[in-house]
């Protein structure tokens, strides 16, 4: 397992897709009362660092115990959204759209995700001023699956999806969906 540190220093992919202008003090506030949470102090490390981008490939999976629609033993962590509005790229702050438009739960803040599977800050169990953990939501398939307790634990727990065998015939993940554990409520 990595440490927090470790993976912060090389986290950040190539390329300047998906980020957003250099995260201010004034661009969090706005943000934290835009979505009505307190956004975590490990989730912020990340940011100011690069506000949103590609993620480097030594650390774009999580791995999972369980199987889900993307695959039989992990997630995919390609990109994550940052705090703007630049170029219309997806920020945090679509959340409130996003969460309607795909059926999902409230009182969560998607950081990751493509419309139909999505990683997200949870604040269902901690409440909007707690300690987020951090679910997987398969919108398709109207599934969840707990990832990690927290967000430094789900940073801990990253590795590179080159290290998990292809699911599919093709060497690609599965194509079925819904196969998380948890029920969306």
């Amino acid at each position: 397992m990595a440490q927090f540190d470790e993976v912060k220093a090389t986290f950040w992919g190539d390329g300047l897709h998906g980020v957003q202008p250099s995260l201010t003090d004034a661009a969090v506030q706005d943000a934290e009362i835009r979505l009505g949470v307190r956004l975590p102090s490990s989730f912020l490390e990340f940011l100011r660092e690069r506000n949103g981008g590609q993620v480097a490939s030594r650390w774009d999976a999580f791995p999972t115990d369980v199987p889900t629609s993307w695959s039989e033993d992990h997630v995919p962590l390609d990109m994550v959204m940052g705090i703007g509005r630049h170029d219309d790229y997806l920020s945090l702050l679509d959340t409130p759209y996003l969460v309607e438009e795909w059926g999902l739960p409230s009182q969560i803040v998607l950081f990751s995700g493509d419309g139909h599977c999505w990683i997200a800050l949870d604040y269902r169990a901690c409440g909007r001023q707690g300690e987020p953990s951090v679910t997987w939501f398969d919108a398709d398939g109207s599934s969840e699956l707990a990832l990690a307790a927290d967000f430094r634990t789900f940073v801990e727990g990253l590795t590179a999806a080159e290290t998990f065998e292809a699911d599919g015939p093709d060497g690609n993940p599965p194509t079925s969906r819904g196969t998380a554990t948890a029920s969306m409520e």
